[in-house]
C-alpha cells in the first residue's frame, strides 16, 4: 500500500538545541519529523535528511558517505560558517550533500530548502531525475564535447546497449540522459542505478526484485528496477561493481529478456546503458567481471573526455555553475576575476566537471568581494603559486597526491586494497581524497 502523498517525511541527525527548535514550526506546515543519531539513521525511513555536521564526522566519512549512498532521500548539511570555510569540510559537503545551511538558521529559508529537496526525492522516487540542476546540459564547444554530441545523436536512436567510458566526474551519467532524452523511449522512465553506491548484498533485489513474507503468511513482491523502467532505459553505473553472480542475472535478462521471480516469469522491455571508469578488459583478466557480459554490454561504445583535455570550456562551465548556484542561493551575480580564471586554468582537475561544479558552489558562498577570486575556489593564485613553489610543503603535497593517483589507478575498483598498499588506514584514505579533490 502506497503512503499518502501528503506525508513528508523529514528525519534530523544529530540535531542540536537549534535544529530542535525549528521542529514545531516544520510539523505546523506538514513536515512529518523525527531525529536519531547517526549510528541508527540508516534504519529511518525519510524523504529528506539533515545533519547537524560537525569536524568530528570526518573523523569517519565512511559512515555518512555509506548512510546516503544507500538513501533515496535527498540531505541536507547543516553546520557552522567556519566549518564551511575548512577546506576539507567544505569539500566533503559540496561532494554528499545536496544543500547546506550555516548555523543560526533561518526557519523560512529551512523550509524552502528542504521543500526542494523534498520535489527532488520524489522525482528519484518515480524512476527519474532531477533534471534542472547544473549538471544535465551537454555544455561545451571543444573537439572532444562536439564529437561526443555528434556520436550520441547517431546513438541514441538505436536499441542496442551502449557501454560509456570516463573517468570519475566527467559526464557518463549526463551523456546517459541524452541518449534517452533522444530515443524513441524518452516519454517512459529513465531509471539510474549507482552501483558502487548500493551495498553489495541489495544490489540482486534493486535489479530483479525481492519477495517476502507478511504476518498473515502471504508472499508479497517488491518490483525492481528492471520493472520500473519498463518501456524505457536503465542506466547501469559503474557496472564493474556489480558482483559475479548479479553479473550472471544480468547476462541470463540481456539473453531472455525475462524477470524470473520463482513463481512466473515478467517480461520486460528496456533498453541497458552501463559506464565505467575502471579498465574492464583488466577486470576480465583479473576474474572480476564476465566477458561474456562485457560483449553483450559493450555493443556500442563512447568515451566521455577529462576536463584537462577541455581547457576551452572551462570558462562557459565555470560561468554556468556561477549563474545556477547565484539563482539557488538567492546571492547577487558574481564574475570570475583574471587571478581565478588563471588559476583554474593551471589546475589539472583530477575530479573533472564534478569538482569544478563543486568549487564553483562553495566559491558562491565564501567569496566576500565583488568577484570569485582563486582562494574562493581554493585554489593558489600567481602570486601564491610562485611564492609556495619551491617549500618543502609543496613537494610533499604533490608527491602525496601522486602517491594516491597512482594507487587508484592500479586499484581504483578496490578502495580497501588502495588504502594497504599504501600503508594506511581506510579512513585516512578518505580524507586525503577529499584532502586532494581525487574523489
Amino acid at each position: 500500500m502506497h503512503e499518502p502523498a501528503s506525508i513528508r517525511r523529514l528525519l534530523m541527525v544529530e540535531p542540536c538545541d537549534e535544529c530542535l527548535r525549528l521542529i514545531p514550526g516544520l510539523r505546523t506546515v506538514g513536515w512529518e519529523v523525527t531525529s536519531c543519531a547517526l549510528e541508527s539513521a540508516a534504519a529511518q525511513l525519510c524523504d529528506v535528511g539533515v545533519i547537524r555536521l560537525t569536524r568530528q564526522h570526518l573523523e569517519q566519512p565512511q559512515l555518512i558517505e555509506d548512510l546516503i549512498s544507500s538513501s533515496q532521500a535527498e540531505w541536507i548539511a547543516l553546520l557552522s560558517a567556519d566549518d564551511l570555510r575548512s577546506e576539507l569540510i567544505g569539500d566533503f559537503v559540496c561532494e554528499w550533500f545536496s544543500d547546506f545551511h550555516a548555523v543560526p538558521m533561518d526557519l523560512a529559508r529551512v523550509q524552502l530548502a528542504i521543500g526542494r529537496a523534498y520535489g527532488v526525492a520524489r522525482l528519484r522516487s518515480q524512476g527519474t531525475r532531477y533534471s534542472n540542476g547544473p549538471g544535465h546540459q551537454m555544455l561545451g564547444e571543444s573537439r572532444p564535447v562536439r564529437e561526443l554530441r555528434r556520436l550520441l545523436s547517431k546513438l541514441a536512436p538505436t536499441e542496442s546497449p551502449v557501454l560509456i567510458r570516463g573517468e570519475a566526474g566527467t559526464g557518463k551519467e549526463m551523456a546517459a540522459h541524452t541518449l534517452h532524452k533522444h530515443s524513441r523511449r524518452s516519454a517512459q522512465p529513465f531509471v539510474s542505478i549507482n552501483c558502487g553506491a548500493v551495498p553489495e548484498h541489495q544490489l540482486q533485489a534493486q535489479l530483479f526484485g525481492s519477495e517476502t513474507q507478511s504476518l498473515e503468511g502471504n508472499q508479497q513482491r517488491q518490483p525492481g528496477q528492471m520493472e520500473a523502467a519498463h518501456g524505457g532505459t536503465l542506466f547501469l553505473d559503474e557496472i564493474s561493481y556489480l558482483p559475479l553472480d548479479v553479473q550472471a542475472n544480468l547476462l541470463r535478462f540481456l539473453q531472455d529478456r525475462h524477470v524470473d521471480t520463482g513463481s512466473q516469469r515478467i517480461v520486460v522491455d528496456v533498453r541497458i546503458l552501463a559506464s565505467t571508469r575502471v579498465d574492464l578488459e583488466a577486470a576480465i583478466r583479473r576474474g572480476r567481471f564476465r566477458e561474456d557480459l562485457y560483449y553483450r554490454l559493450n555493443v556500442l561504445q563512447v568515451g566521455t573526455a577529462p576536463l584537462r583535455e577541455r581547457q576551452g570550456d572551462l570558462t562557459l562551465l565555470a560561468n554556468h555553475f556561477a549563474h545556477f548556484y547565484r539563482q539557488e542561493n538567492g546571492g547577487r551575480t558574481r564574475s570570475f576575476s583574471q587571478d581565478a580564471l588563471v588559476a583554474m586554468g593551471k589546475h589539472d582537475w583530477p575530479g573533472n566537471v564534478r569538482e569544478l561544479k563543486n568549487r564553483v558552489r562553495r566559491a558562491q558562498v565564501l567569496a566576500e568581494g565583488r568577484q570569485i577570486e582563486a582562494v574562493d575556489l581554493g585554489l593558489l593564485g600567481e602570486e601564491e603559486i610562485s611564492s609556495s613553489i619551491g617549500t618543502l610543503d609543496e613537494y610533499k603535497r604533490r608527491a602525496e597526491r601522486q602517491a594516491l593517483c597512482d594507487v587508484l589507478t592500479r586499484h581504483s575498483d578496490n578502495l580497501s586494497v588502495a588504502a594497504k598498499v599504501l600503508g594506511i588506514s581506510r579512513p585516512t584514505f578518505y580524507r586525503l581524497l577529499h584532502k586532494h579533490q581525487i574523489r
